[in-house]
């Protein structure tokens, strides 16, 4: 019986990506795409591959995409096949029945009972958010899993908190959703991945907004903002998140993708990559503004500040459609995963 999807790692010693290194302008995403930046090394292959989609980011009016890794190139790259786990039963006796076949669950759960939280949520608030199930414990009512910024141990009552055990049993209109991973037999080699990822790449910049989306997003800021301004100051967390967090860590990612790419097709995107942390560091920059200006209810100038991550989109993809744009995309599928 397995005890663990990787019996190897333990969060006492574990070492997380340099994806979330601390000196980045952005150290966590988004809690889906966290917890992928962490189980992809796990698995020995590189995280990084799989951010081309990152071109794709839109303005939605109210929010910009909350950038996910599309299922379809997990499979394509690694072989990776991410299914939803039905929930009939104990959630955590589901999970406990895939780690026993070698596969990583993915659960909603309730980050009050999150210790990583601490300082953030852990105890004060309730709160949805994903992660990955590495090890679960029920004599000894211990799980590990991947959060955030790495993997991290969580126990007693806040094991039962996570799957409502105990004192903390209660009925639930709706149950959590929950996926689950299967792997293939045989791991891509880097080459291939590689390879992947390029045509990923210019399939996605088919797919990329017709418009520049910091410009239309820079036109509805101000008056964003004011609303923002009348509302108590714990919604402007709310609304950075969804707006400036998520562009500028988007494209921060995309960079870290064009630095991988580039070293392992010797192709020169350094300037590409460039562009793409401007609009990252411009939009750490506006959201220190966006603080004071909610707080003074000051608003000029709001929407000059992201003119030069619009400008830097705009070069951006200028550069890559002259690198990847004329080309169509030629996917060929890996070998299959393994099955039930």
């Amino acid at each position: 019986m397995n005890e663990a999807v990787f019996p190897h790692l333990h969060a006492a010693d574990y070492i997380r990506s340099p994806l979330h290194a601390q000196d980045r302008d952005w150290p966590e995403t988004n809690c889906y795409l966290d917890v992928w930046i962490e189980v992809l090394p796990s698995l020995g292959v590189p995280p990084e591959a799989c951010l081309a989609y990152s071109v794709t980011q839109d303005f939605e009016g109210d929010q910009f995409t909350f950038f996910k890794v599309p299922l379809e190139d997990l499979e394509a790259l690694y072989g990776l096949k991410v299914t939803e786990l039905a929930i009939y039963d104990r959630v955590e006796t589901h999970v406990q029945t895939q780690i026993e076949r070698g596969r990583l669950s993915l659960v909603e759960v309730d980050s009050y009972f999150l210790p990583d939280t601490h300082g953030i949520g852990y105890r004060e608030a309730n709160g949805k958010t994903t992660i990955a199930i590495n090890r679960i414990d029920f004599d000894n009512r211990v799980m590990e899993y991947f959060h955030g910024l790495g993997l991290h141990r969580l126990e007693g009552d806040d094991f039962d908190g996570v799957f409502q055990r105990g004192e903390h049993a209660k009925p639930t209109a709706f149950l959590p959703y929950a996926e689950f991973v299967k792997r293939p037999e045989e791991t891509p080699s880097l080459e291939k991945i590689v390879e992947t990822s390029e045509q990923l790449l210019k399939s996605h910049l088919l797919r990329r907004p017709d418009a520049n989306p910091v410009a239309a997003f820079a036109r509805q800021f101000p008056g964003q903002v004011e609303m923002v301004s009348e509302r108590e100051f714990g919604f402007f967390h709310l609304y950075a998140f969804n707006t400036l967090r998520q562009l500028g860590a988007n494209f921060e990612l995309f960079a870290s993708y064009l630095d991988w790419l580039a070293a392992h097709t010797r192709t020169d995107l350094a300037e590409c990559a460039s562009e793409a942390r401007t609009i990252s560091s411009t939009c750490k920059m506006v959201q220190f503004k966006l603080a004071r200006a909610v707080m003074r209810k000051k608003f000029q100038g709001l929407e000059e500040g992201l003119q030069p991550a619009a400008n830097s989109w705009d070069s951006m993809m200028r550069m890559l459609d002259e690198r990847y744009g004329a080309c169509e995309p030629q996917l060929t599928p890996v070998a299959n995963a393994v099955g039930a």
